[in-house]
């Protein structure tokens, strides 16, 4: 099944501003941001993994720690070989809409998750709950670190 990138920023834009409430929001208990990007992904490749460790959302308890976890999502999408989303590091010039950044802020522990909705070079925008964010610049962060997943 292959990922639906316009699909997936489609969403994003949809939802970057509220929440979807087929999903629970968890921005009162550490964040919503990985969350709101697991279900983007969902919408651009509409399919789950339950394998082991996976990549699932049945409900607020029932969910692998990749749906809502930063180091979680990107160890799954790294390693994934079967199904749902599958990622690799790529440099920045090779970002396009539909592929996630992720944010260090302190300590070099990677917080934050993003997704790429546009790329007009030099600028990338991008979408994220928790500090909600529509079509925002990436150069208007600050962080310590960044990484670049394509997602194929």
């Amino acid at each position: 099944m292959v990922y639906d990138r316009k699909k997936a920023v489609e969403y994003a834009i949809k939802w970057a501003l509220k929440r979807n409430s087929e999903y629970y929001n968890y921005d009162n208990i550490g964040g919503d941001c990985t969350n709101f990007i697991s279900q983007c992904l969902f919408a651009g490749k509409r399919q789950m993994n339950y394998r082991g460790y996976g990549w699932y959302y049945k409900n607020a308890n029932v969910k692998s720690p990749s749906w809502t976890g930063v180091q979680a999502l990107y160890d799954f999408l790294i390693s994934n070989k079967y199904e749902g989303p599958q990622g690799k590091l790529i440099y920045k010039n090779e970002l396009e809409a539909g592929d996630l950044i992720q944010l260090s802020f302190r300590n070099n522990i990677f917080g934050h998750t993003l997704i790429v909705t546009k790329v007009e070079r030099p600028s990338i925008y991008i979408c994220a709950h928790t500090i909600d964010s529509r079509n925002r610049l990436l150069d208007t962060y600050s962080y310590e670190q960044i990484r670049y997943i394509k997602i194929f």
